[in-house]
């Protein structure tokens, strides 16, 4: 059945996270063609879960990537595992969700949201980030961290979820936020300066599934985004 599913939509069996320089294992997907996109469908399923110590090295390497090869983060130099660490768990102290996409007992992406601003009356609005293996872009592990984290944010009680997105040519990340249901709320133009040119912020945001209790939202706090 699911060979006569992928033969109907013009899929073909495609490799992807493949085996590189940093030990991945590699995995079989296959390349769906559906309304005009291409989307890459893993075989091997991958599971949503916490975020727990032993992936902070894996989320290091992950976002080290996007760091020099991309403009989703304004950072410049790559933090420390330490660093990433700090992070981390100065996100989860306040009751933020951590979420990992884990495949074949490896780290394949993460996601998370933390406080959109500081101030108290900010306290039901989130911002979320998502960063997933270079190797495996277009197999909808984005998509699954997503919806897992929308979730979860409104189960915790939270209102709203805005995402900062670097550089209005990110199509890939604009229209997956768009496809769960964010909409455009503004764009900064050359807020940014990186790999030698100015670099947009395209502000998204949308609504979360659940009204947000009285009490026992996380308060924002000021902390680093990675």
């Amino acid at each position: 059945m699911l060979a006569a599913f992928f033969r109907r939509f013009g899929g073909k069996e495609k490799e992807e996270c493949g085996q590189g320089d940093a030990g991945f294992l590699p995995r079989s997907a296959f390349l769906l063609r559906f309304a005009g996109l291409e989307i890459l469908m893993p075989v091997i399923p991958v599971q949503i879960r916490e975020c727990e110590a032993r992936d902070i090295a894996s989320v290091t390497r992950i976002y080290a990537y996007h760091v020099l090869h991309g403009w989703a983060t304004f950072e410049i130099e790559p933090p420390t595992e330490e660093e990433m660490e700090r992070r981390c768990a100065g996100i989860l102290k306040r009751g933020y969700p951590y979420l990992i996409a884990e495949s074949g007992g490896e780290v394949v992406g993460y996601a998370y949201a933390g406080p959109y601003r500081p101030r108290p009356a900010y306290r039901f609005t989130v911002e979320n980030s998502v960063y997933v293996r270079p190797e495996c872009h277009r197999q909808g592990i984005g998509l699954m961290l997503m919806e897992s984290l929308i979730a979860e944010c409104g189960r915790r009680g939270f209102r709203r979820m805005i995402a900062v997105i670097g550089d209005s040519g990110n199509h890939a990340s604009i229209g997956l936020h768009r496809s769960l249901g964010f909409e455009v709320a503004g764009v900064l133009p050359s807020v940014g300066f990186k790999f030698g040119r100015w670099v947009d912020s395209v502000l998204m945001q949308r609504e979360l599934p659940l009204e947000p209790p009285s009490g026992g939202v996380p308060e924002g706090g000021g902390m680093g985004k990675a």
